[in-house]
C-alpha cells in the first residue's frame, strides 16, 4: 500500500523558519520507501475567509481533494501571539464541513522564537484537529528559539534538534504502518470473506 502524506506549512512569510523545519520533515518522508509526499504552501491558494465565496473555487476543491486522499497529514505552524498562525487556521477552516481531516492521523510540528517553544500553538492545533475529527498524534514536536536553530540558508545548526524535527515525520509513518495499514488490510480480508 502506498502511503500518501500531505504537509501544510502554516507560514507564508518568505524565508520563514516554519518552512525550514518542515523541509527537514519532508526530506525524512521522502527517504522512506513507499511514501509519497505532497507539500502544500498556503500562499499559492488564495483561501477565502470563512463565510465568503472563494475567488478560485476549483483551487479550494483541489486542496480539499488532495487532503482527503492523504493517508496522513503533517501540519507545521509557527506560534503567533500564543496560538497557531492565522494561515493555518484558515487552511483548516477551508477543509470543509465535515472536515476532510476527519479520521486522518495528524502529526504536529511547531516553531517559536521564545524559550518555551511552540507549546501553546501545538496544543491549540491538537485541540482543533481533534474537534474536526482528526487523530492528532501524541508527542507534538515543538522547537524553541528557532531563529538560533537555522542559518539564513535554512540549514539546521544542531544535530539533536534536526533529529527531533525529523521525528515529526517518522512518528506519522510509524503510526500509519502499525495502526492504519493493518486496519485496512484486515478490512480487505473481511470484505473478501463476505463476498466469497
Amino acid at each position: 500500500m502506498s502511503i500518501k502524506i500531505v504537509t501544510i506549512c502554516g507560514s507564508v512569510r518568505p524565508g520563514n523558519y516554519t518552512a525550514m523545519a518542515l523541509e527537514l520533515a519532508i526530506d525524512e518522508l521522502k527517504k522512506t520507501p513507499g511514501v509519497e509526499v505532497t507539500p502544500i504552501r498556503l500562499e499559492s491558494l488564495d483561501l477565502p475567509l470563512p463565510g465568503l465565496d472563494a475567488k478560485y473555487p476549483a483551487a479550494i476543491e483541489q486542496f480539499q481533494q488532495t487532503v482527503a486522499s492523504a493517508t496522513g497529514v503533517l501540519l507545521a505552524s509557527p506560534e503567533y501571539h500564543g496560538g497557531i498562525s492565522s494561515p493555518m487556521k484558515l487552511a483548516i477552516d477551508n477543509l470543509g464541513f465535515p472536515s476532510v481531516l476527519g479520521d486522518k492521523p495528524v502529526s504536529i510540528l511547531g516553531v517559536a522564537a521564545g524559550a518555551i517553544g511552540a507549546i501553546k500553538s501545538t496544543e491549540q492545533l491538537r485541540a482543533i484537529c481533534a474537534h474536526v475529527g482528526a487523530m492528532p498524534l501524541p508527542l507534538a514536536v515543538s522547537i524553541a528559539k528557532v531563529q538560533q536553530v537555522f542559518d539564513s540558508e535554512g540549514h539546521c545548526l544542531d544535530a539533536a534538534t534536526e533529529k527531533y524535527i525529523r521525528r515529526s515525520a517518522s512518528n506519522l509513518v510509524d503510526y500509519i504502518n502499525h495502526v492504519v495499514c493493518p486496519k485496512i488490510s484486515l478490512e480487505a480480508i473481511l470484505r473478501e470473506r463476505e463476498e466469497g
